[in-house]
Order: C-alpha cells, then sequence, then structure tokens
C-alpha cells in the first residue's frame, strides 16, 4: 500500500469505529501503521531453518497468597 491508501484505510477504520481523529493524528497514525507495515514485510521475509524453536510462552508467577506471606 502506498501512503496515501494507508491513510485511507486509516480515516475510514476510524469512521467504522467511530473514533475522533483529526488529520494531523490520522497522518500520525498512518505514518505508524506504513512503518508498522514495513517492519513486518521483513520479518515476514526472514527465513527460519527447520531446527529453530519458537520462544516459549511467557506465563507470569502467581502472586504469593496472602496465607503464605
Amino acid at each position: 500500500m502506498n501512503e496515501e491508501e494507508v491513510l485511507a484505510y486509516v480515516r475510514a477504520t476510524a469512521r467504522a469505529l467511530e473514533l475522533p481523529l483529526d488529520d494531523t493524528r490520522a497522518r500520525a497514525v498512518a505514518l505508524h501503521l506504513g512503518r508498522t507495515a514495513v517492519l513486518a514485510k521483513a520479518l515476514e521475509a526472514y527465513v527460519l531453518s527447520p531446527e529453530v524453536e519458537p520462544a516459549e510462552v511467557y506465563r507470569p508467577a502467581p502472586f504469593p497468597s496472602q496465607e503464605s506471606a
């Protein structure tokens, strides 16, 4: 997508979600979305070998209960 298409997408999405978005804010959101899309394409293009394993899922430890404190 080019810059104008991204901006049109941001404006249409804001309207669909009934989010107030002035022109300055819409352009800033479109700029960041465009940058994110470029980063995502770079990550998708990186080929991983079959022996590379995904990272473990982070699971925080539960808070200590009041009884054990």
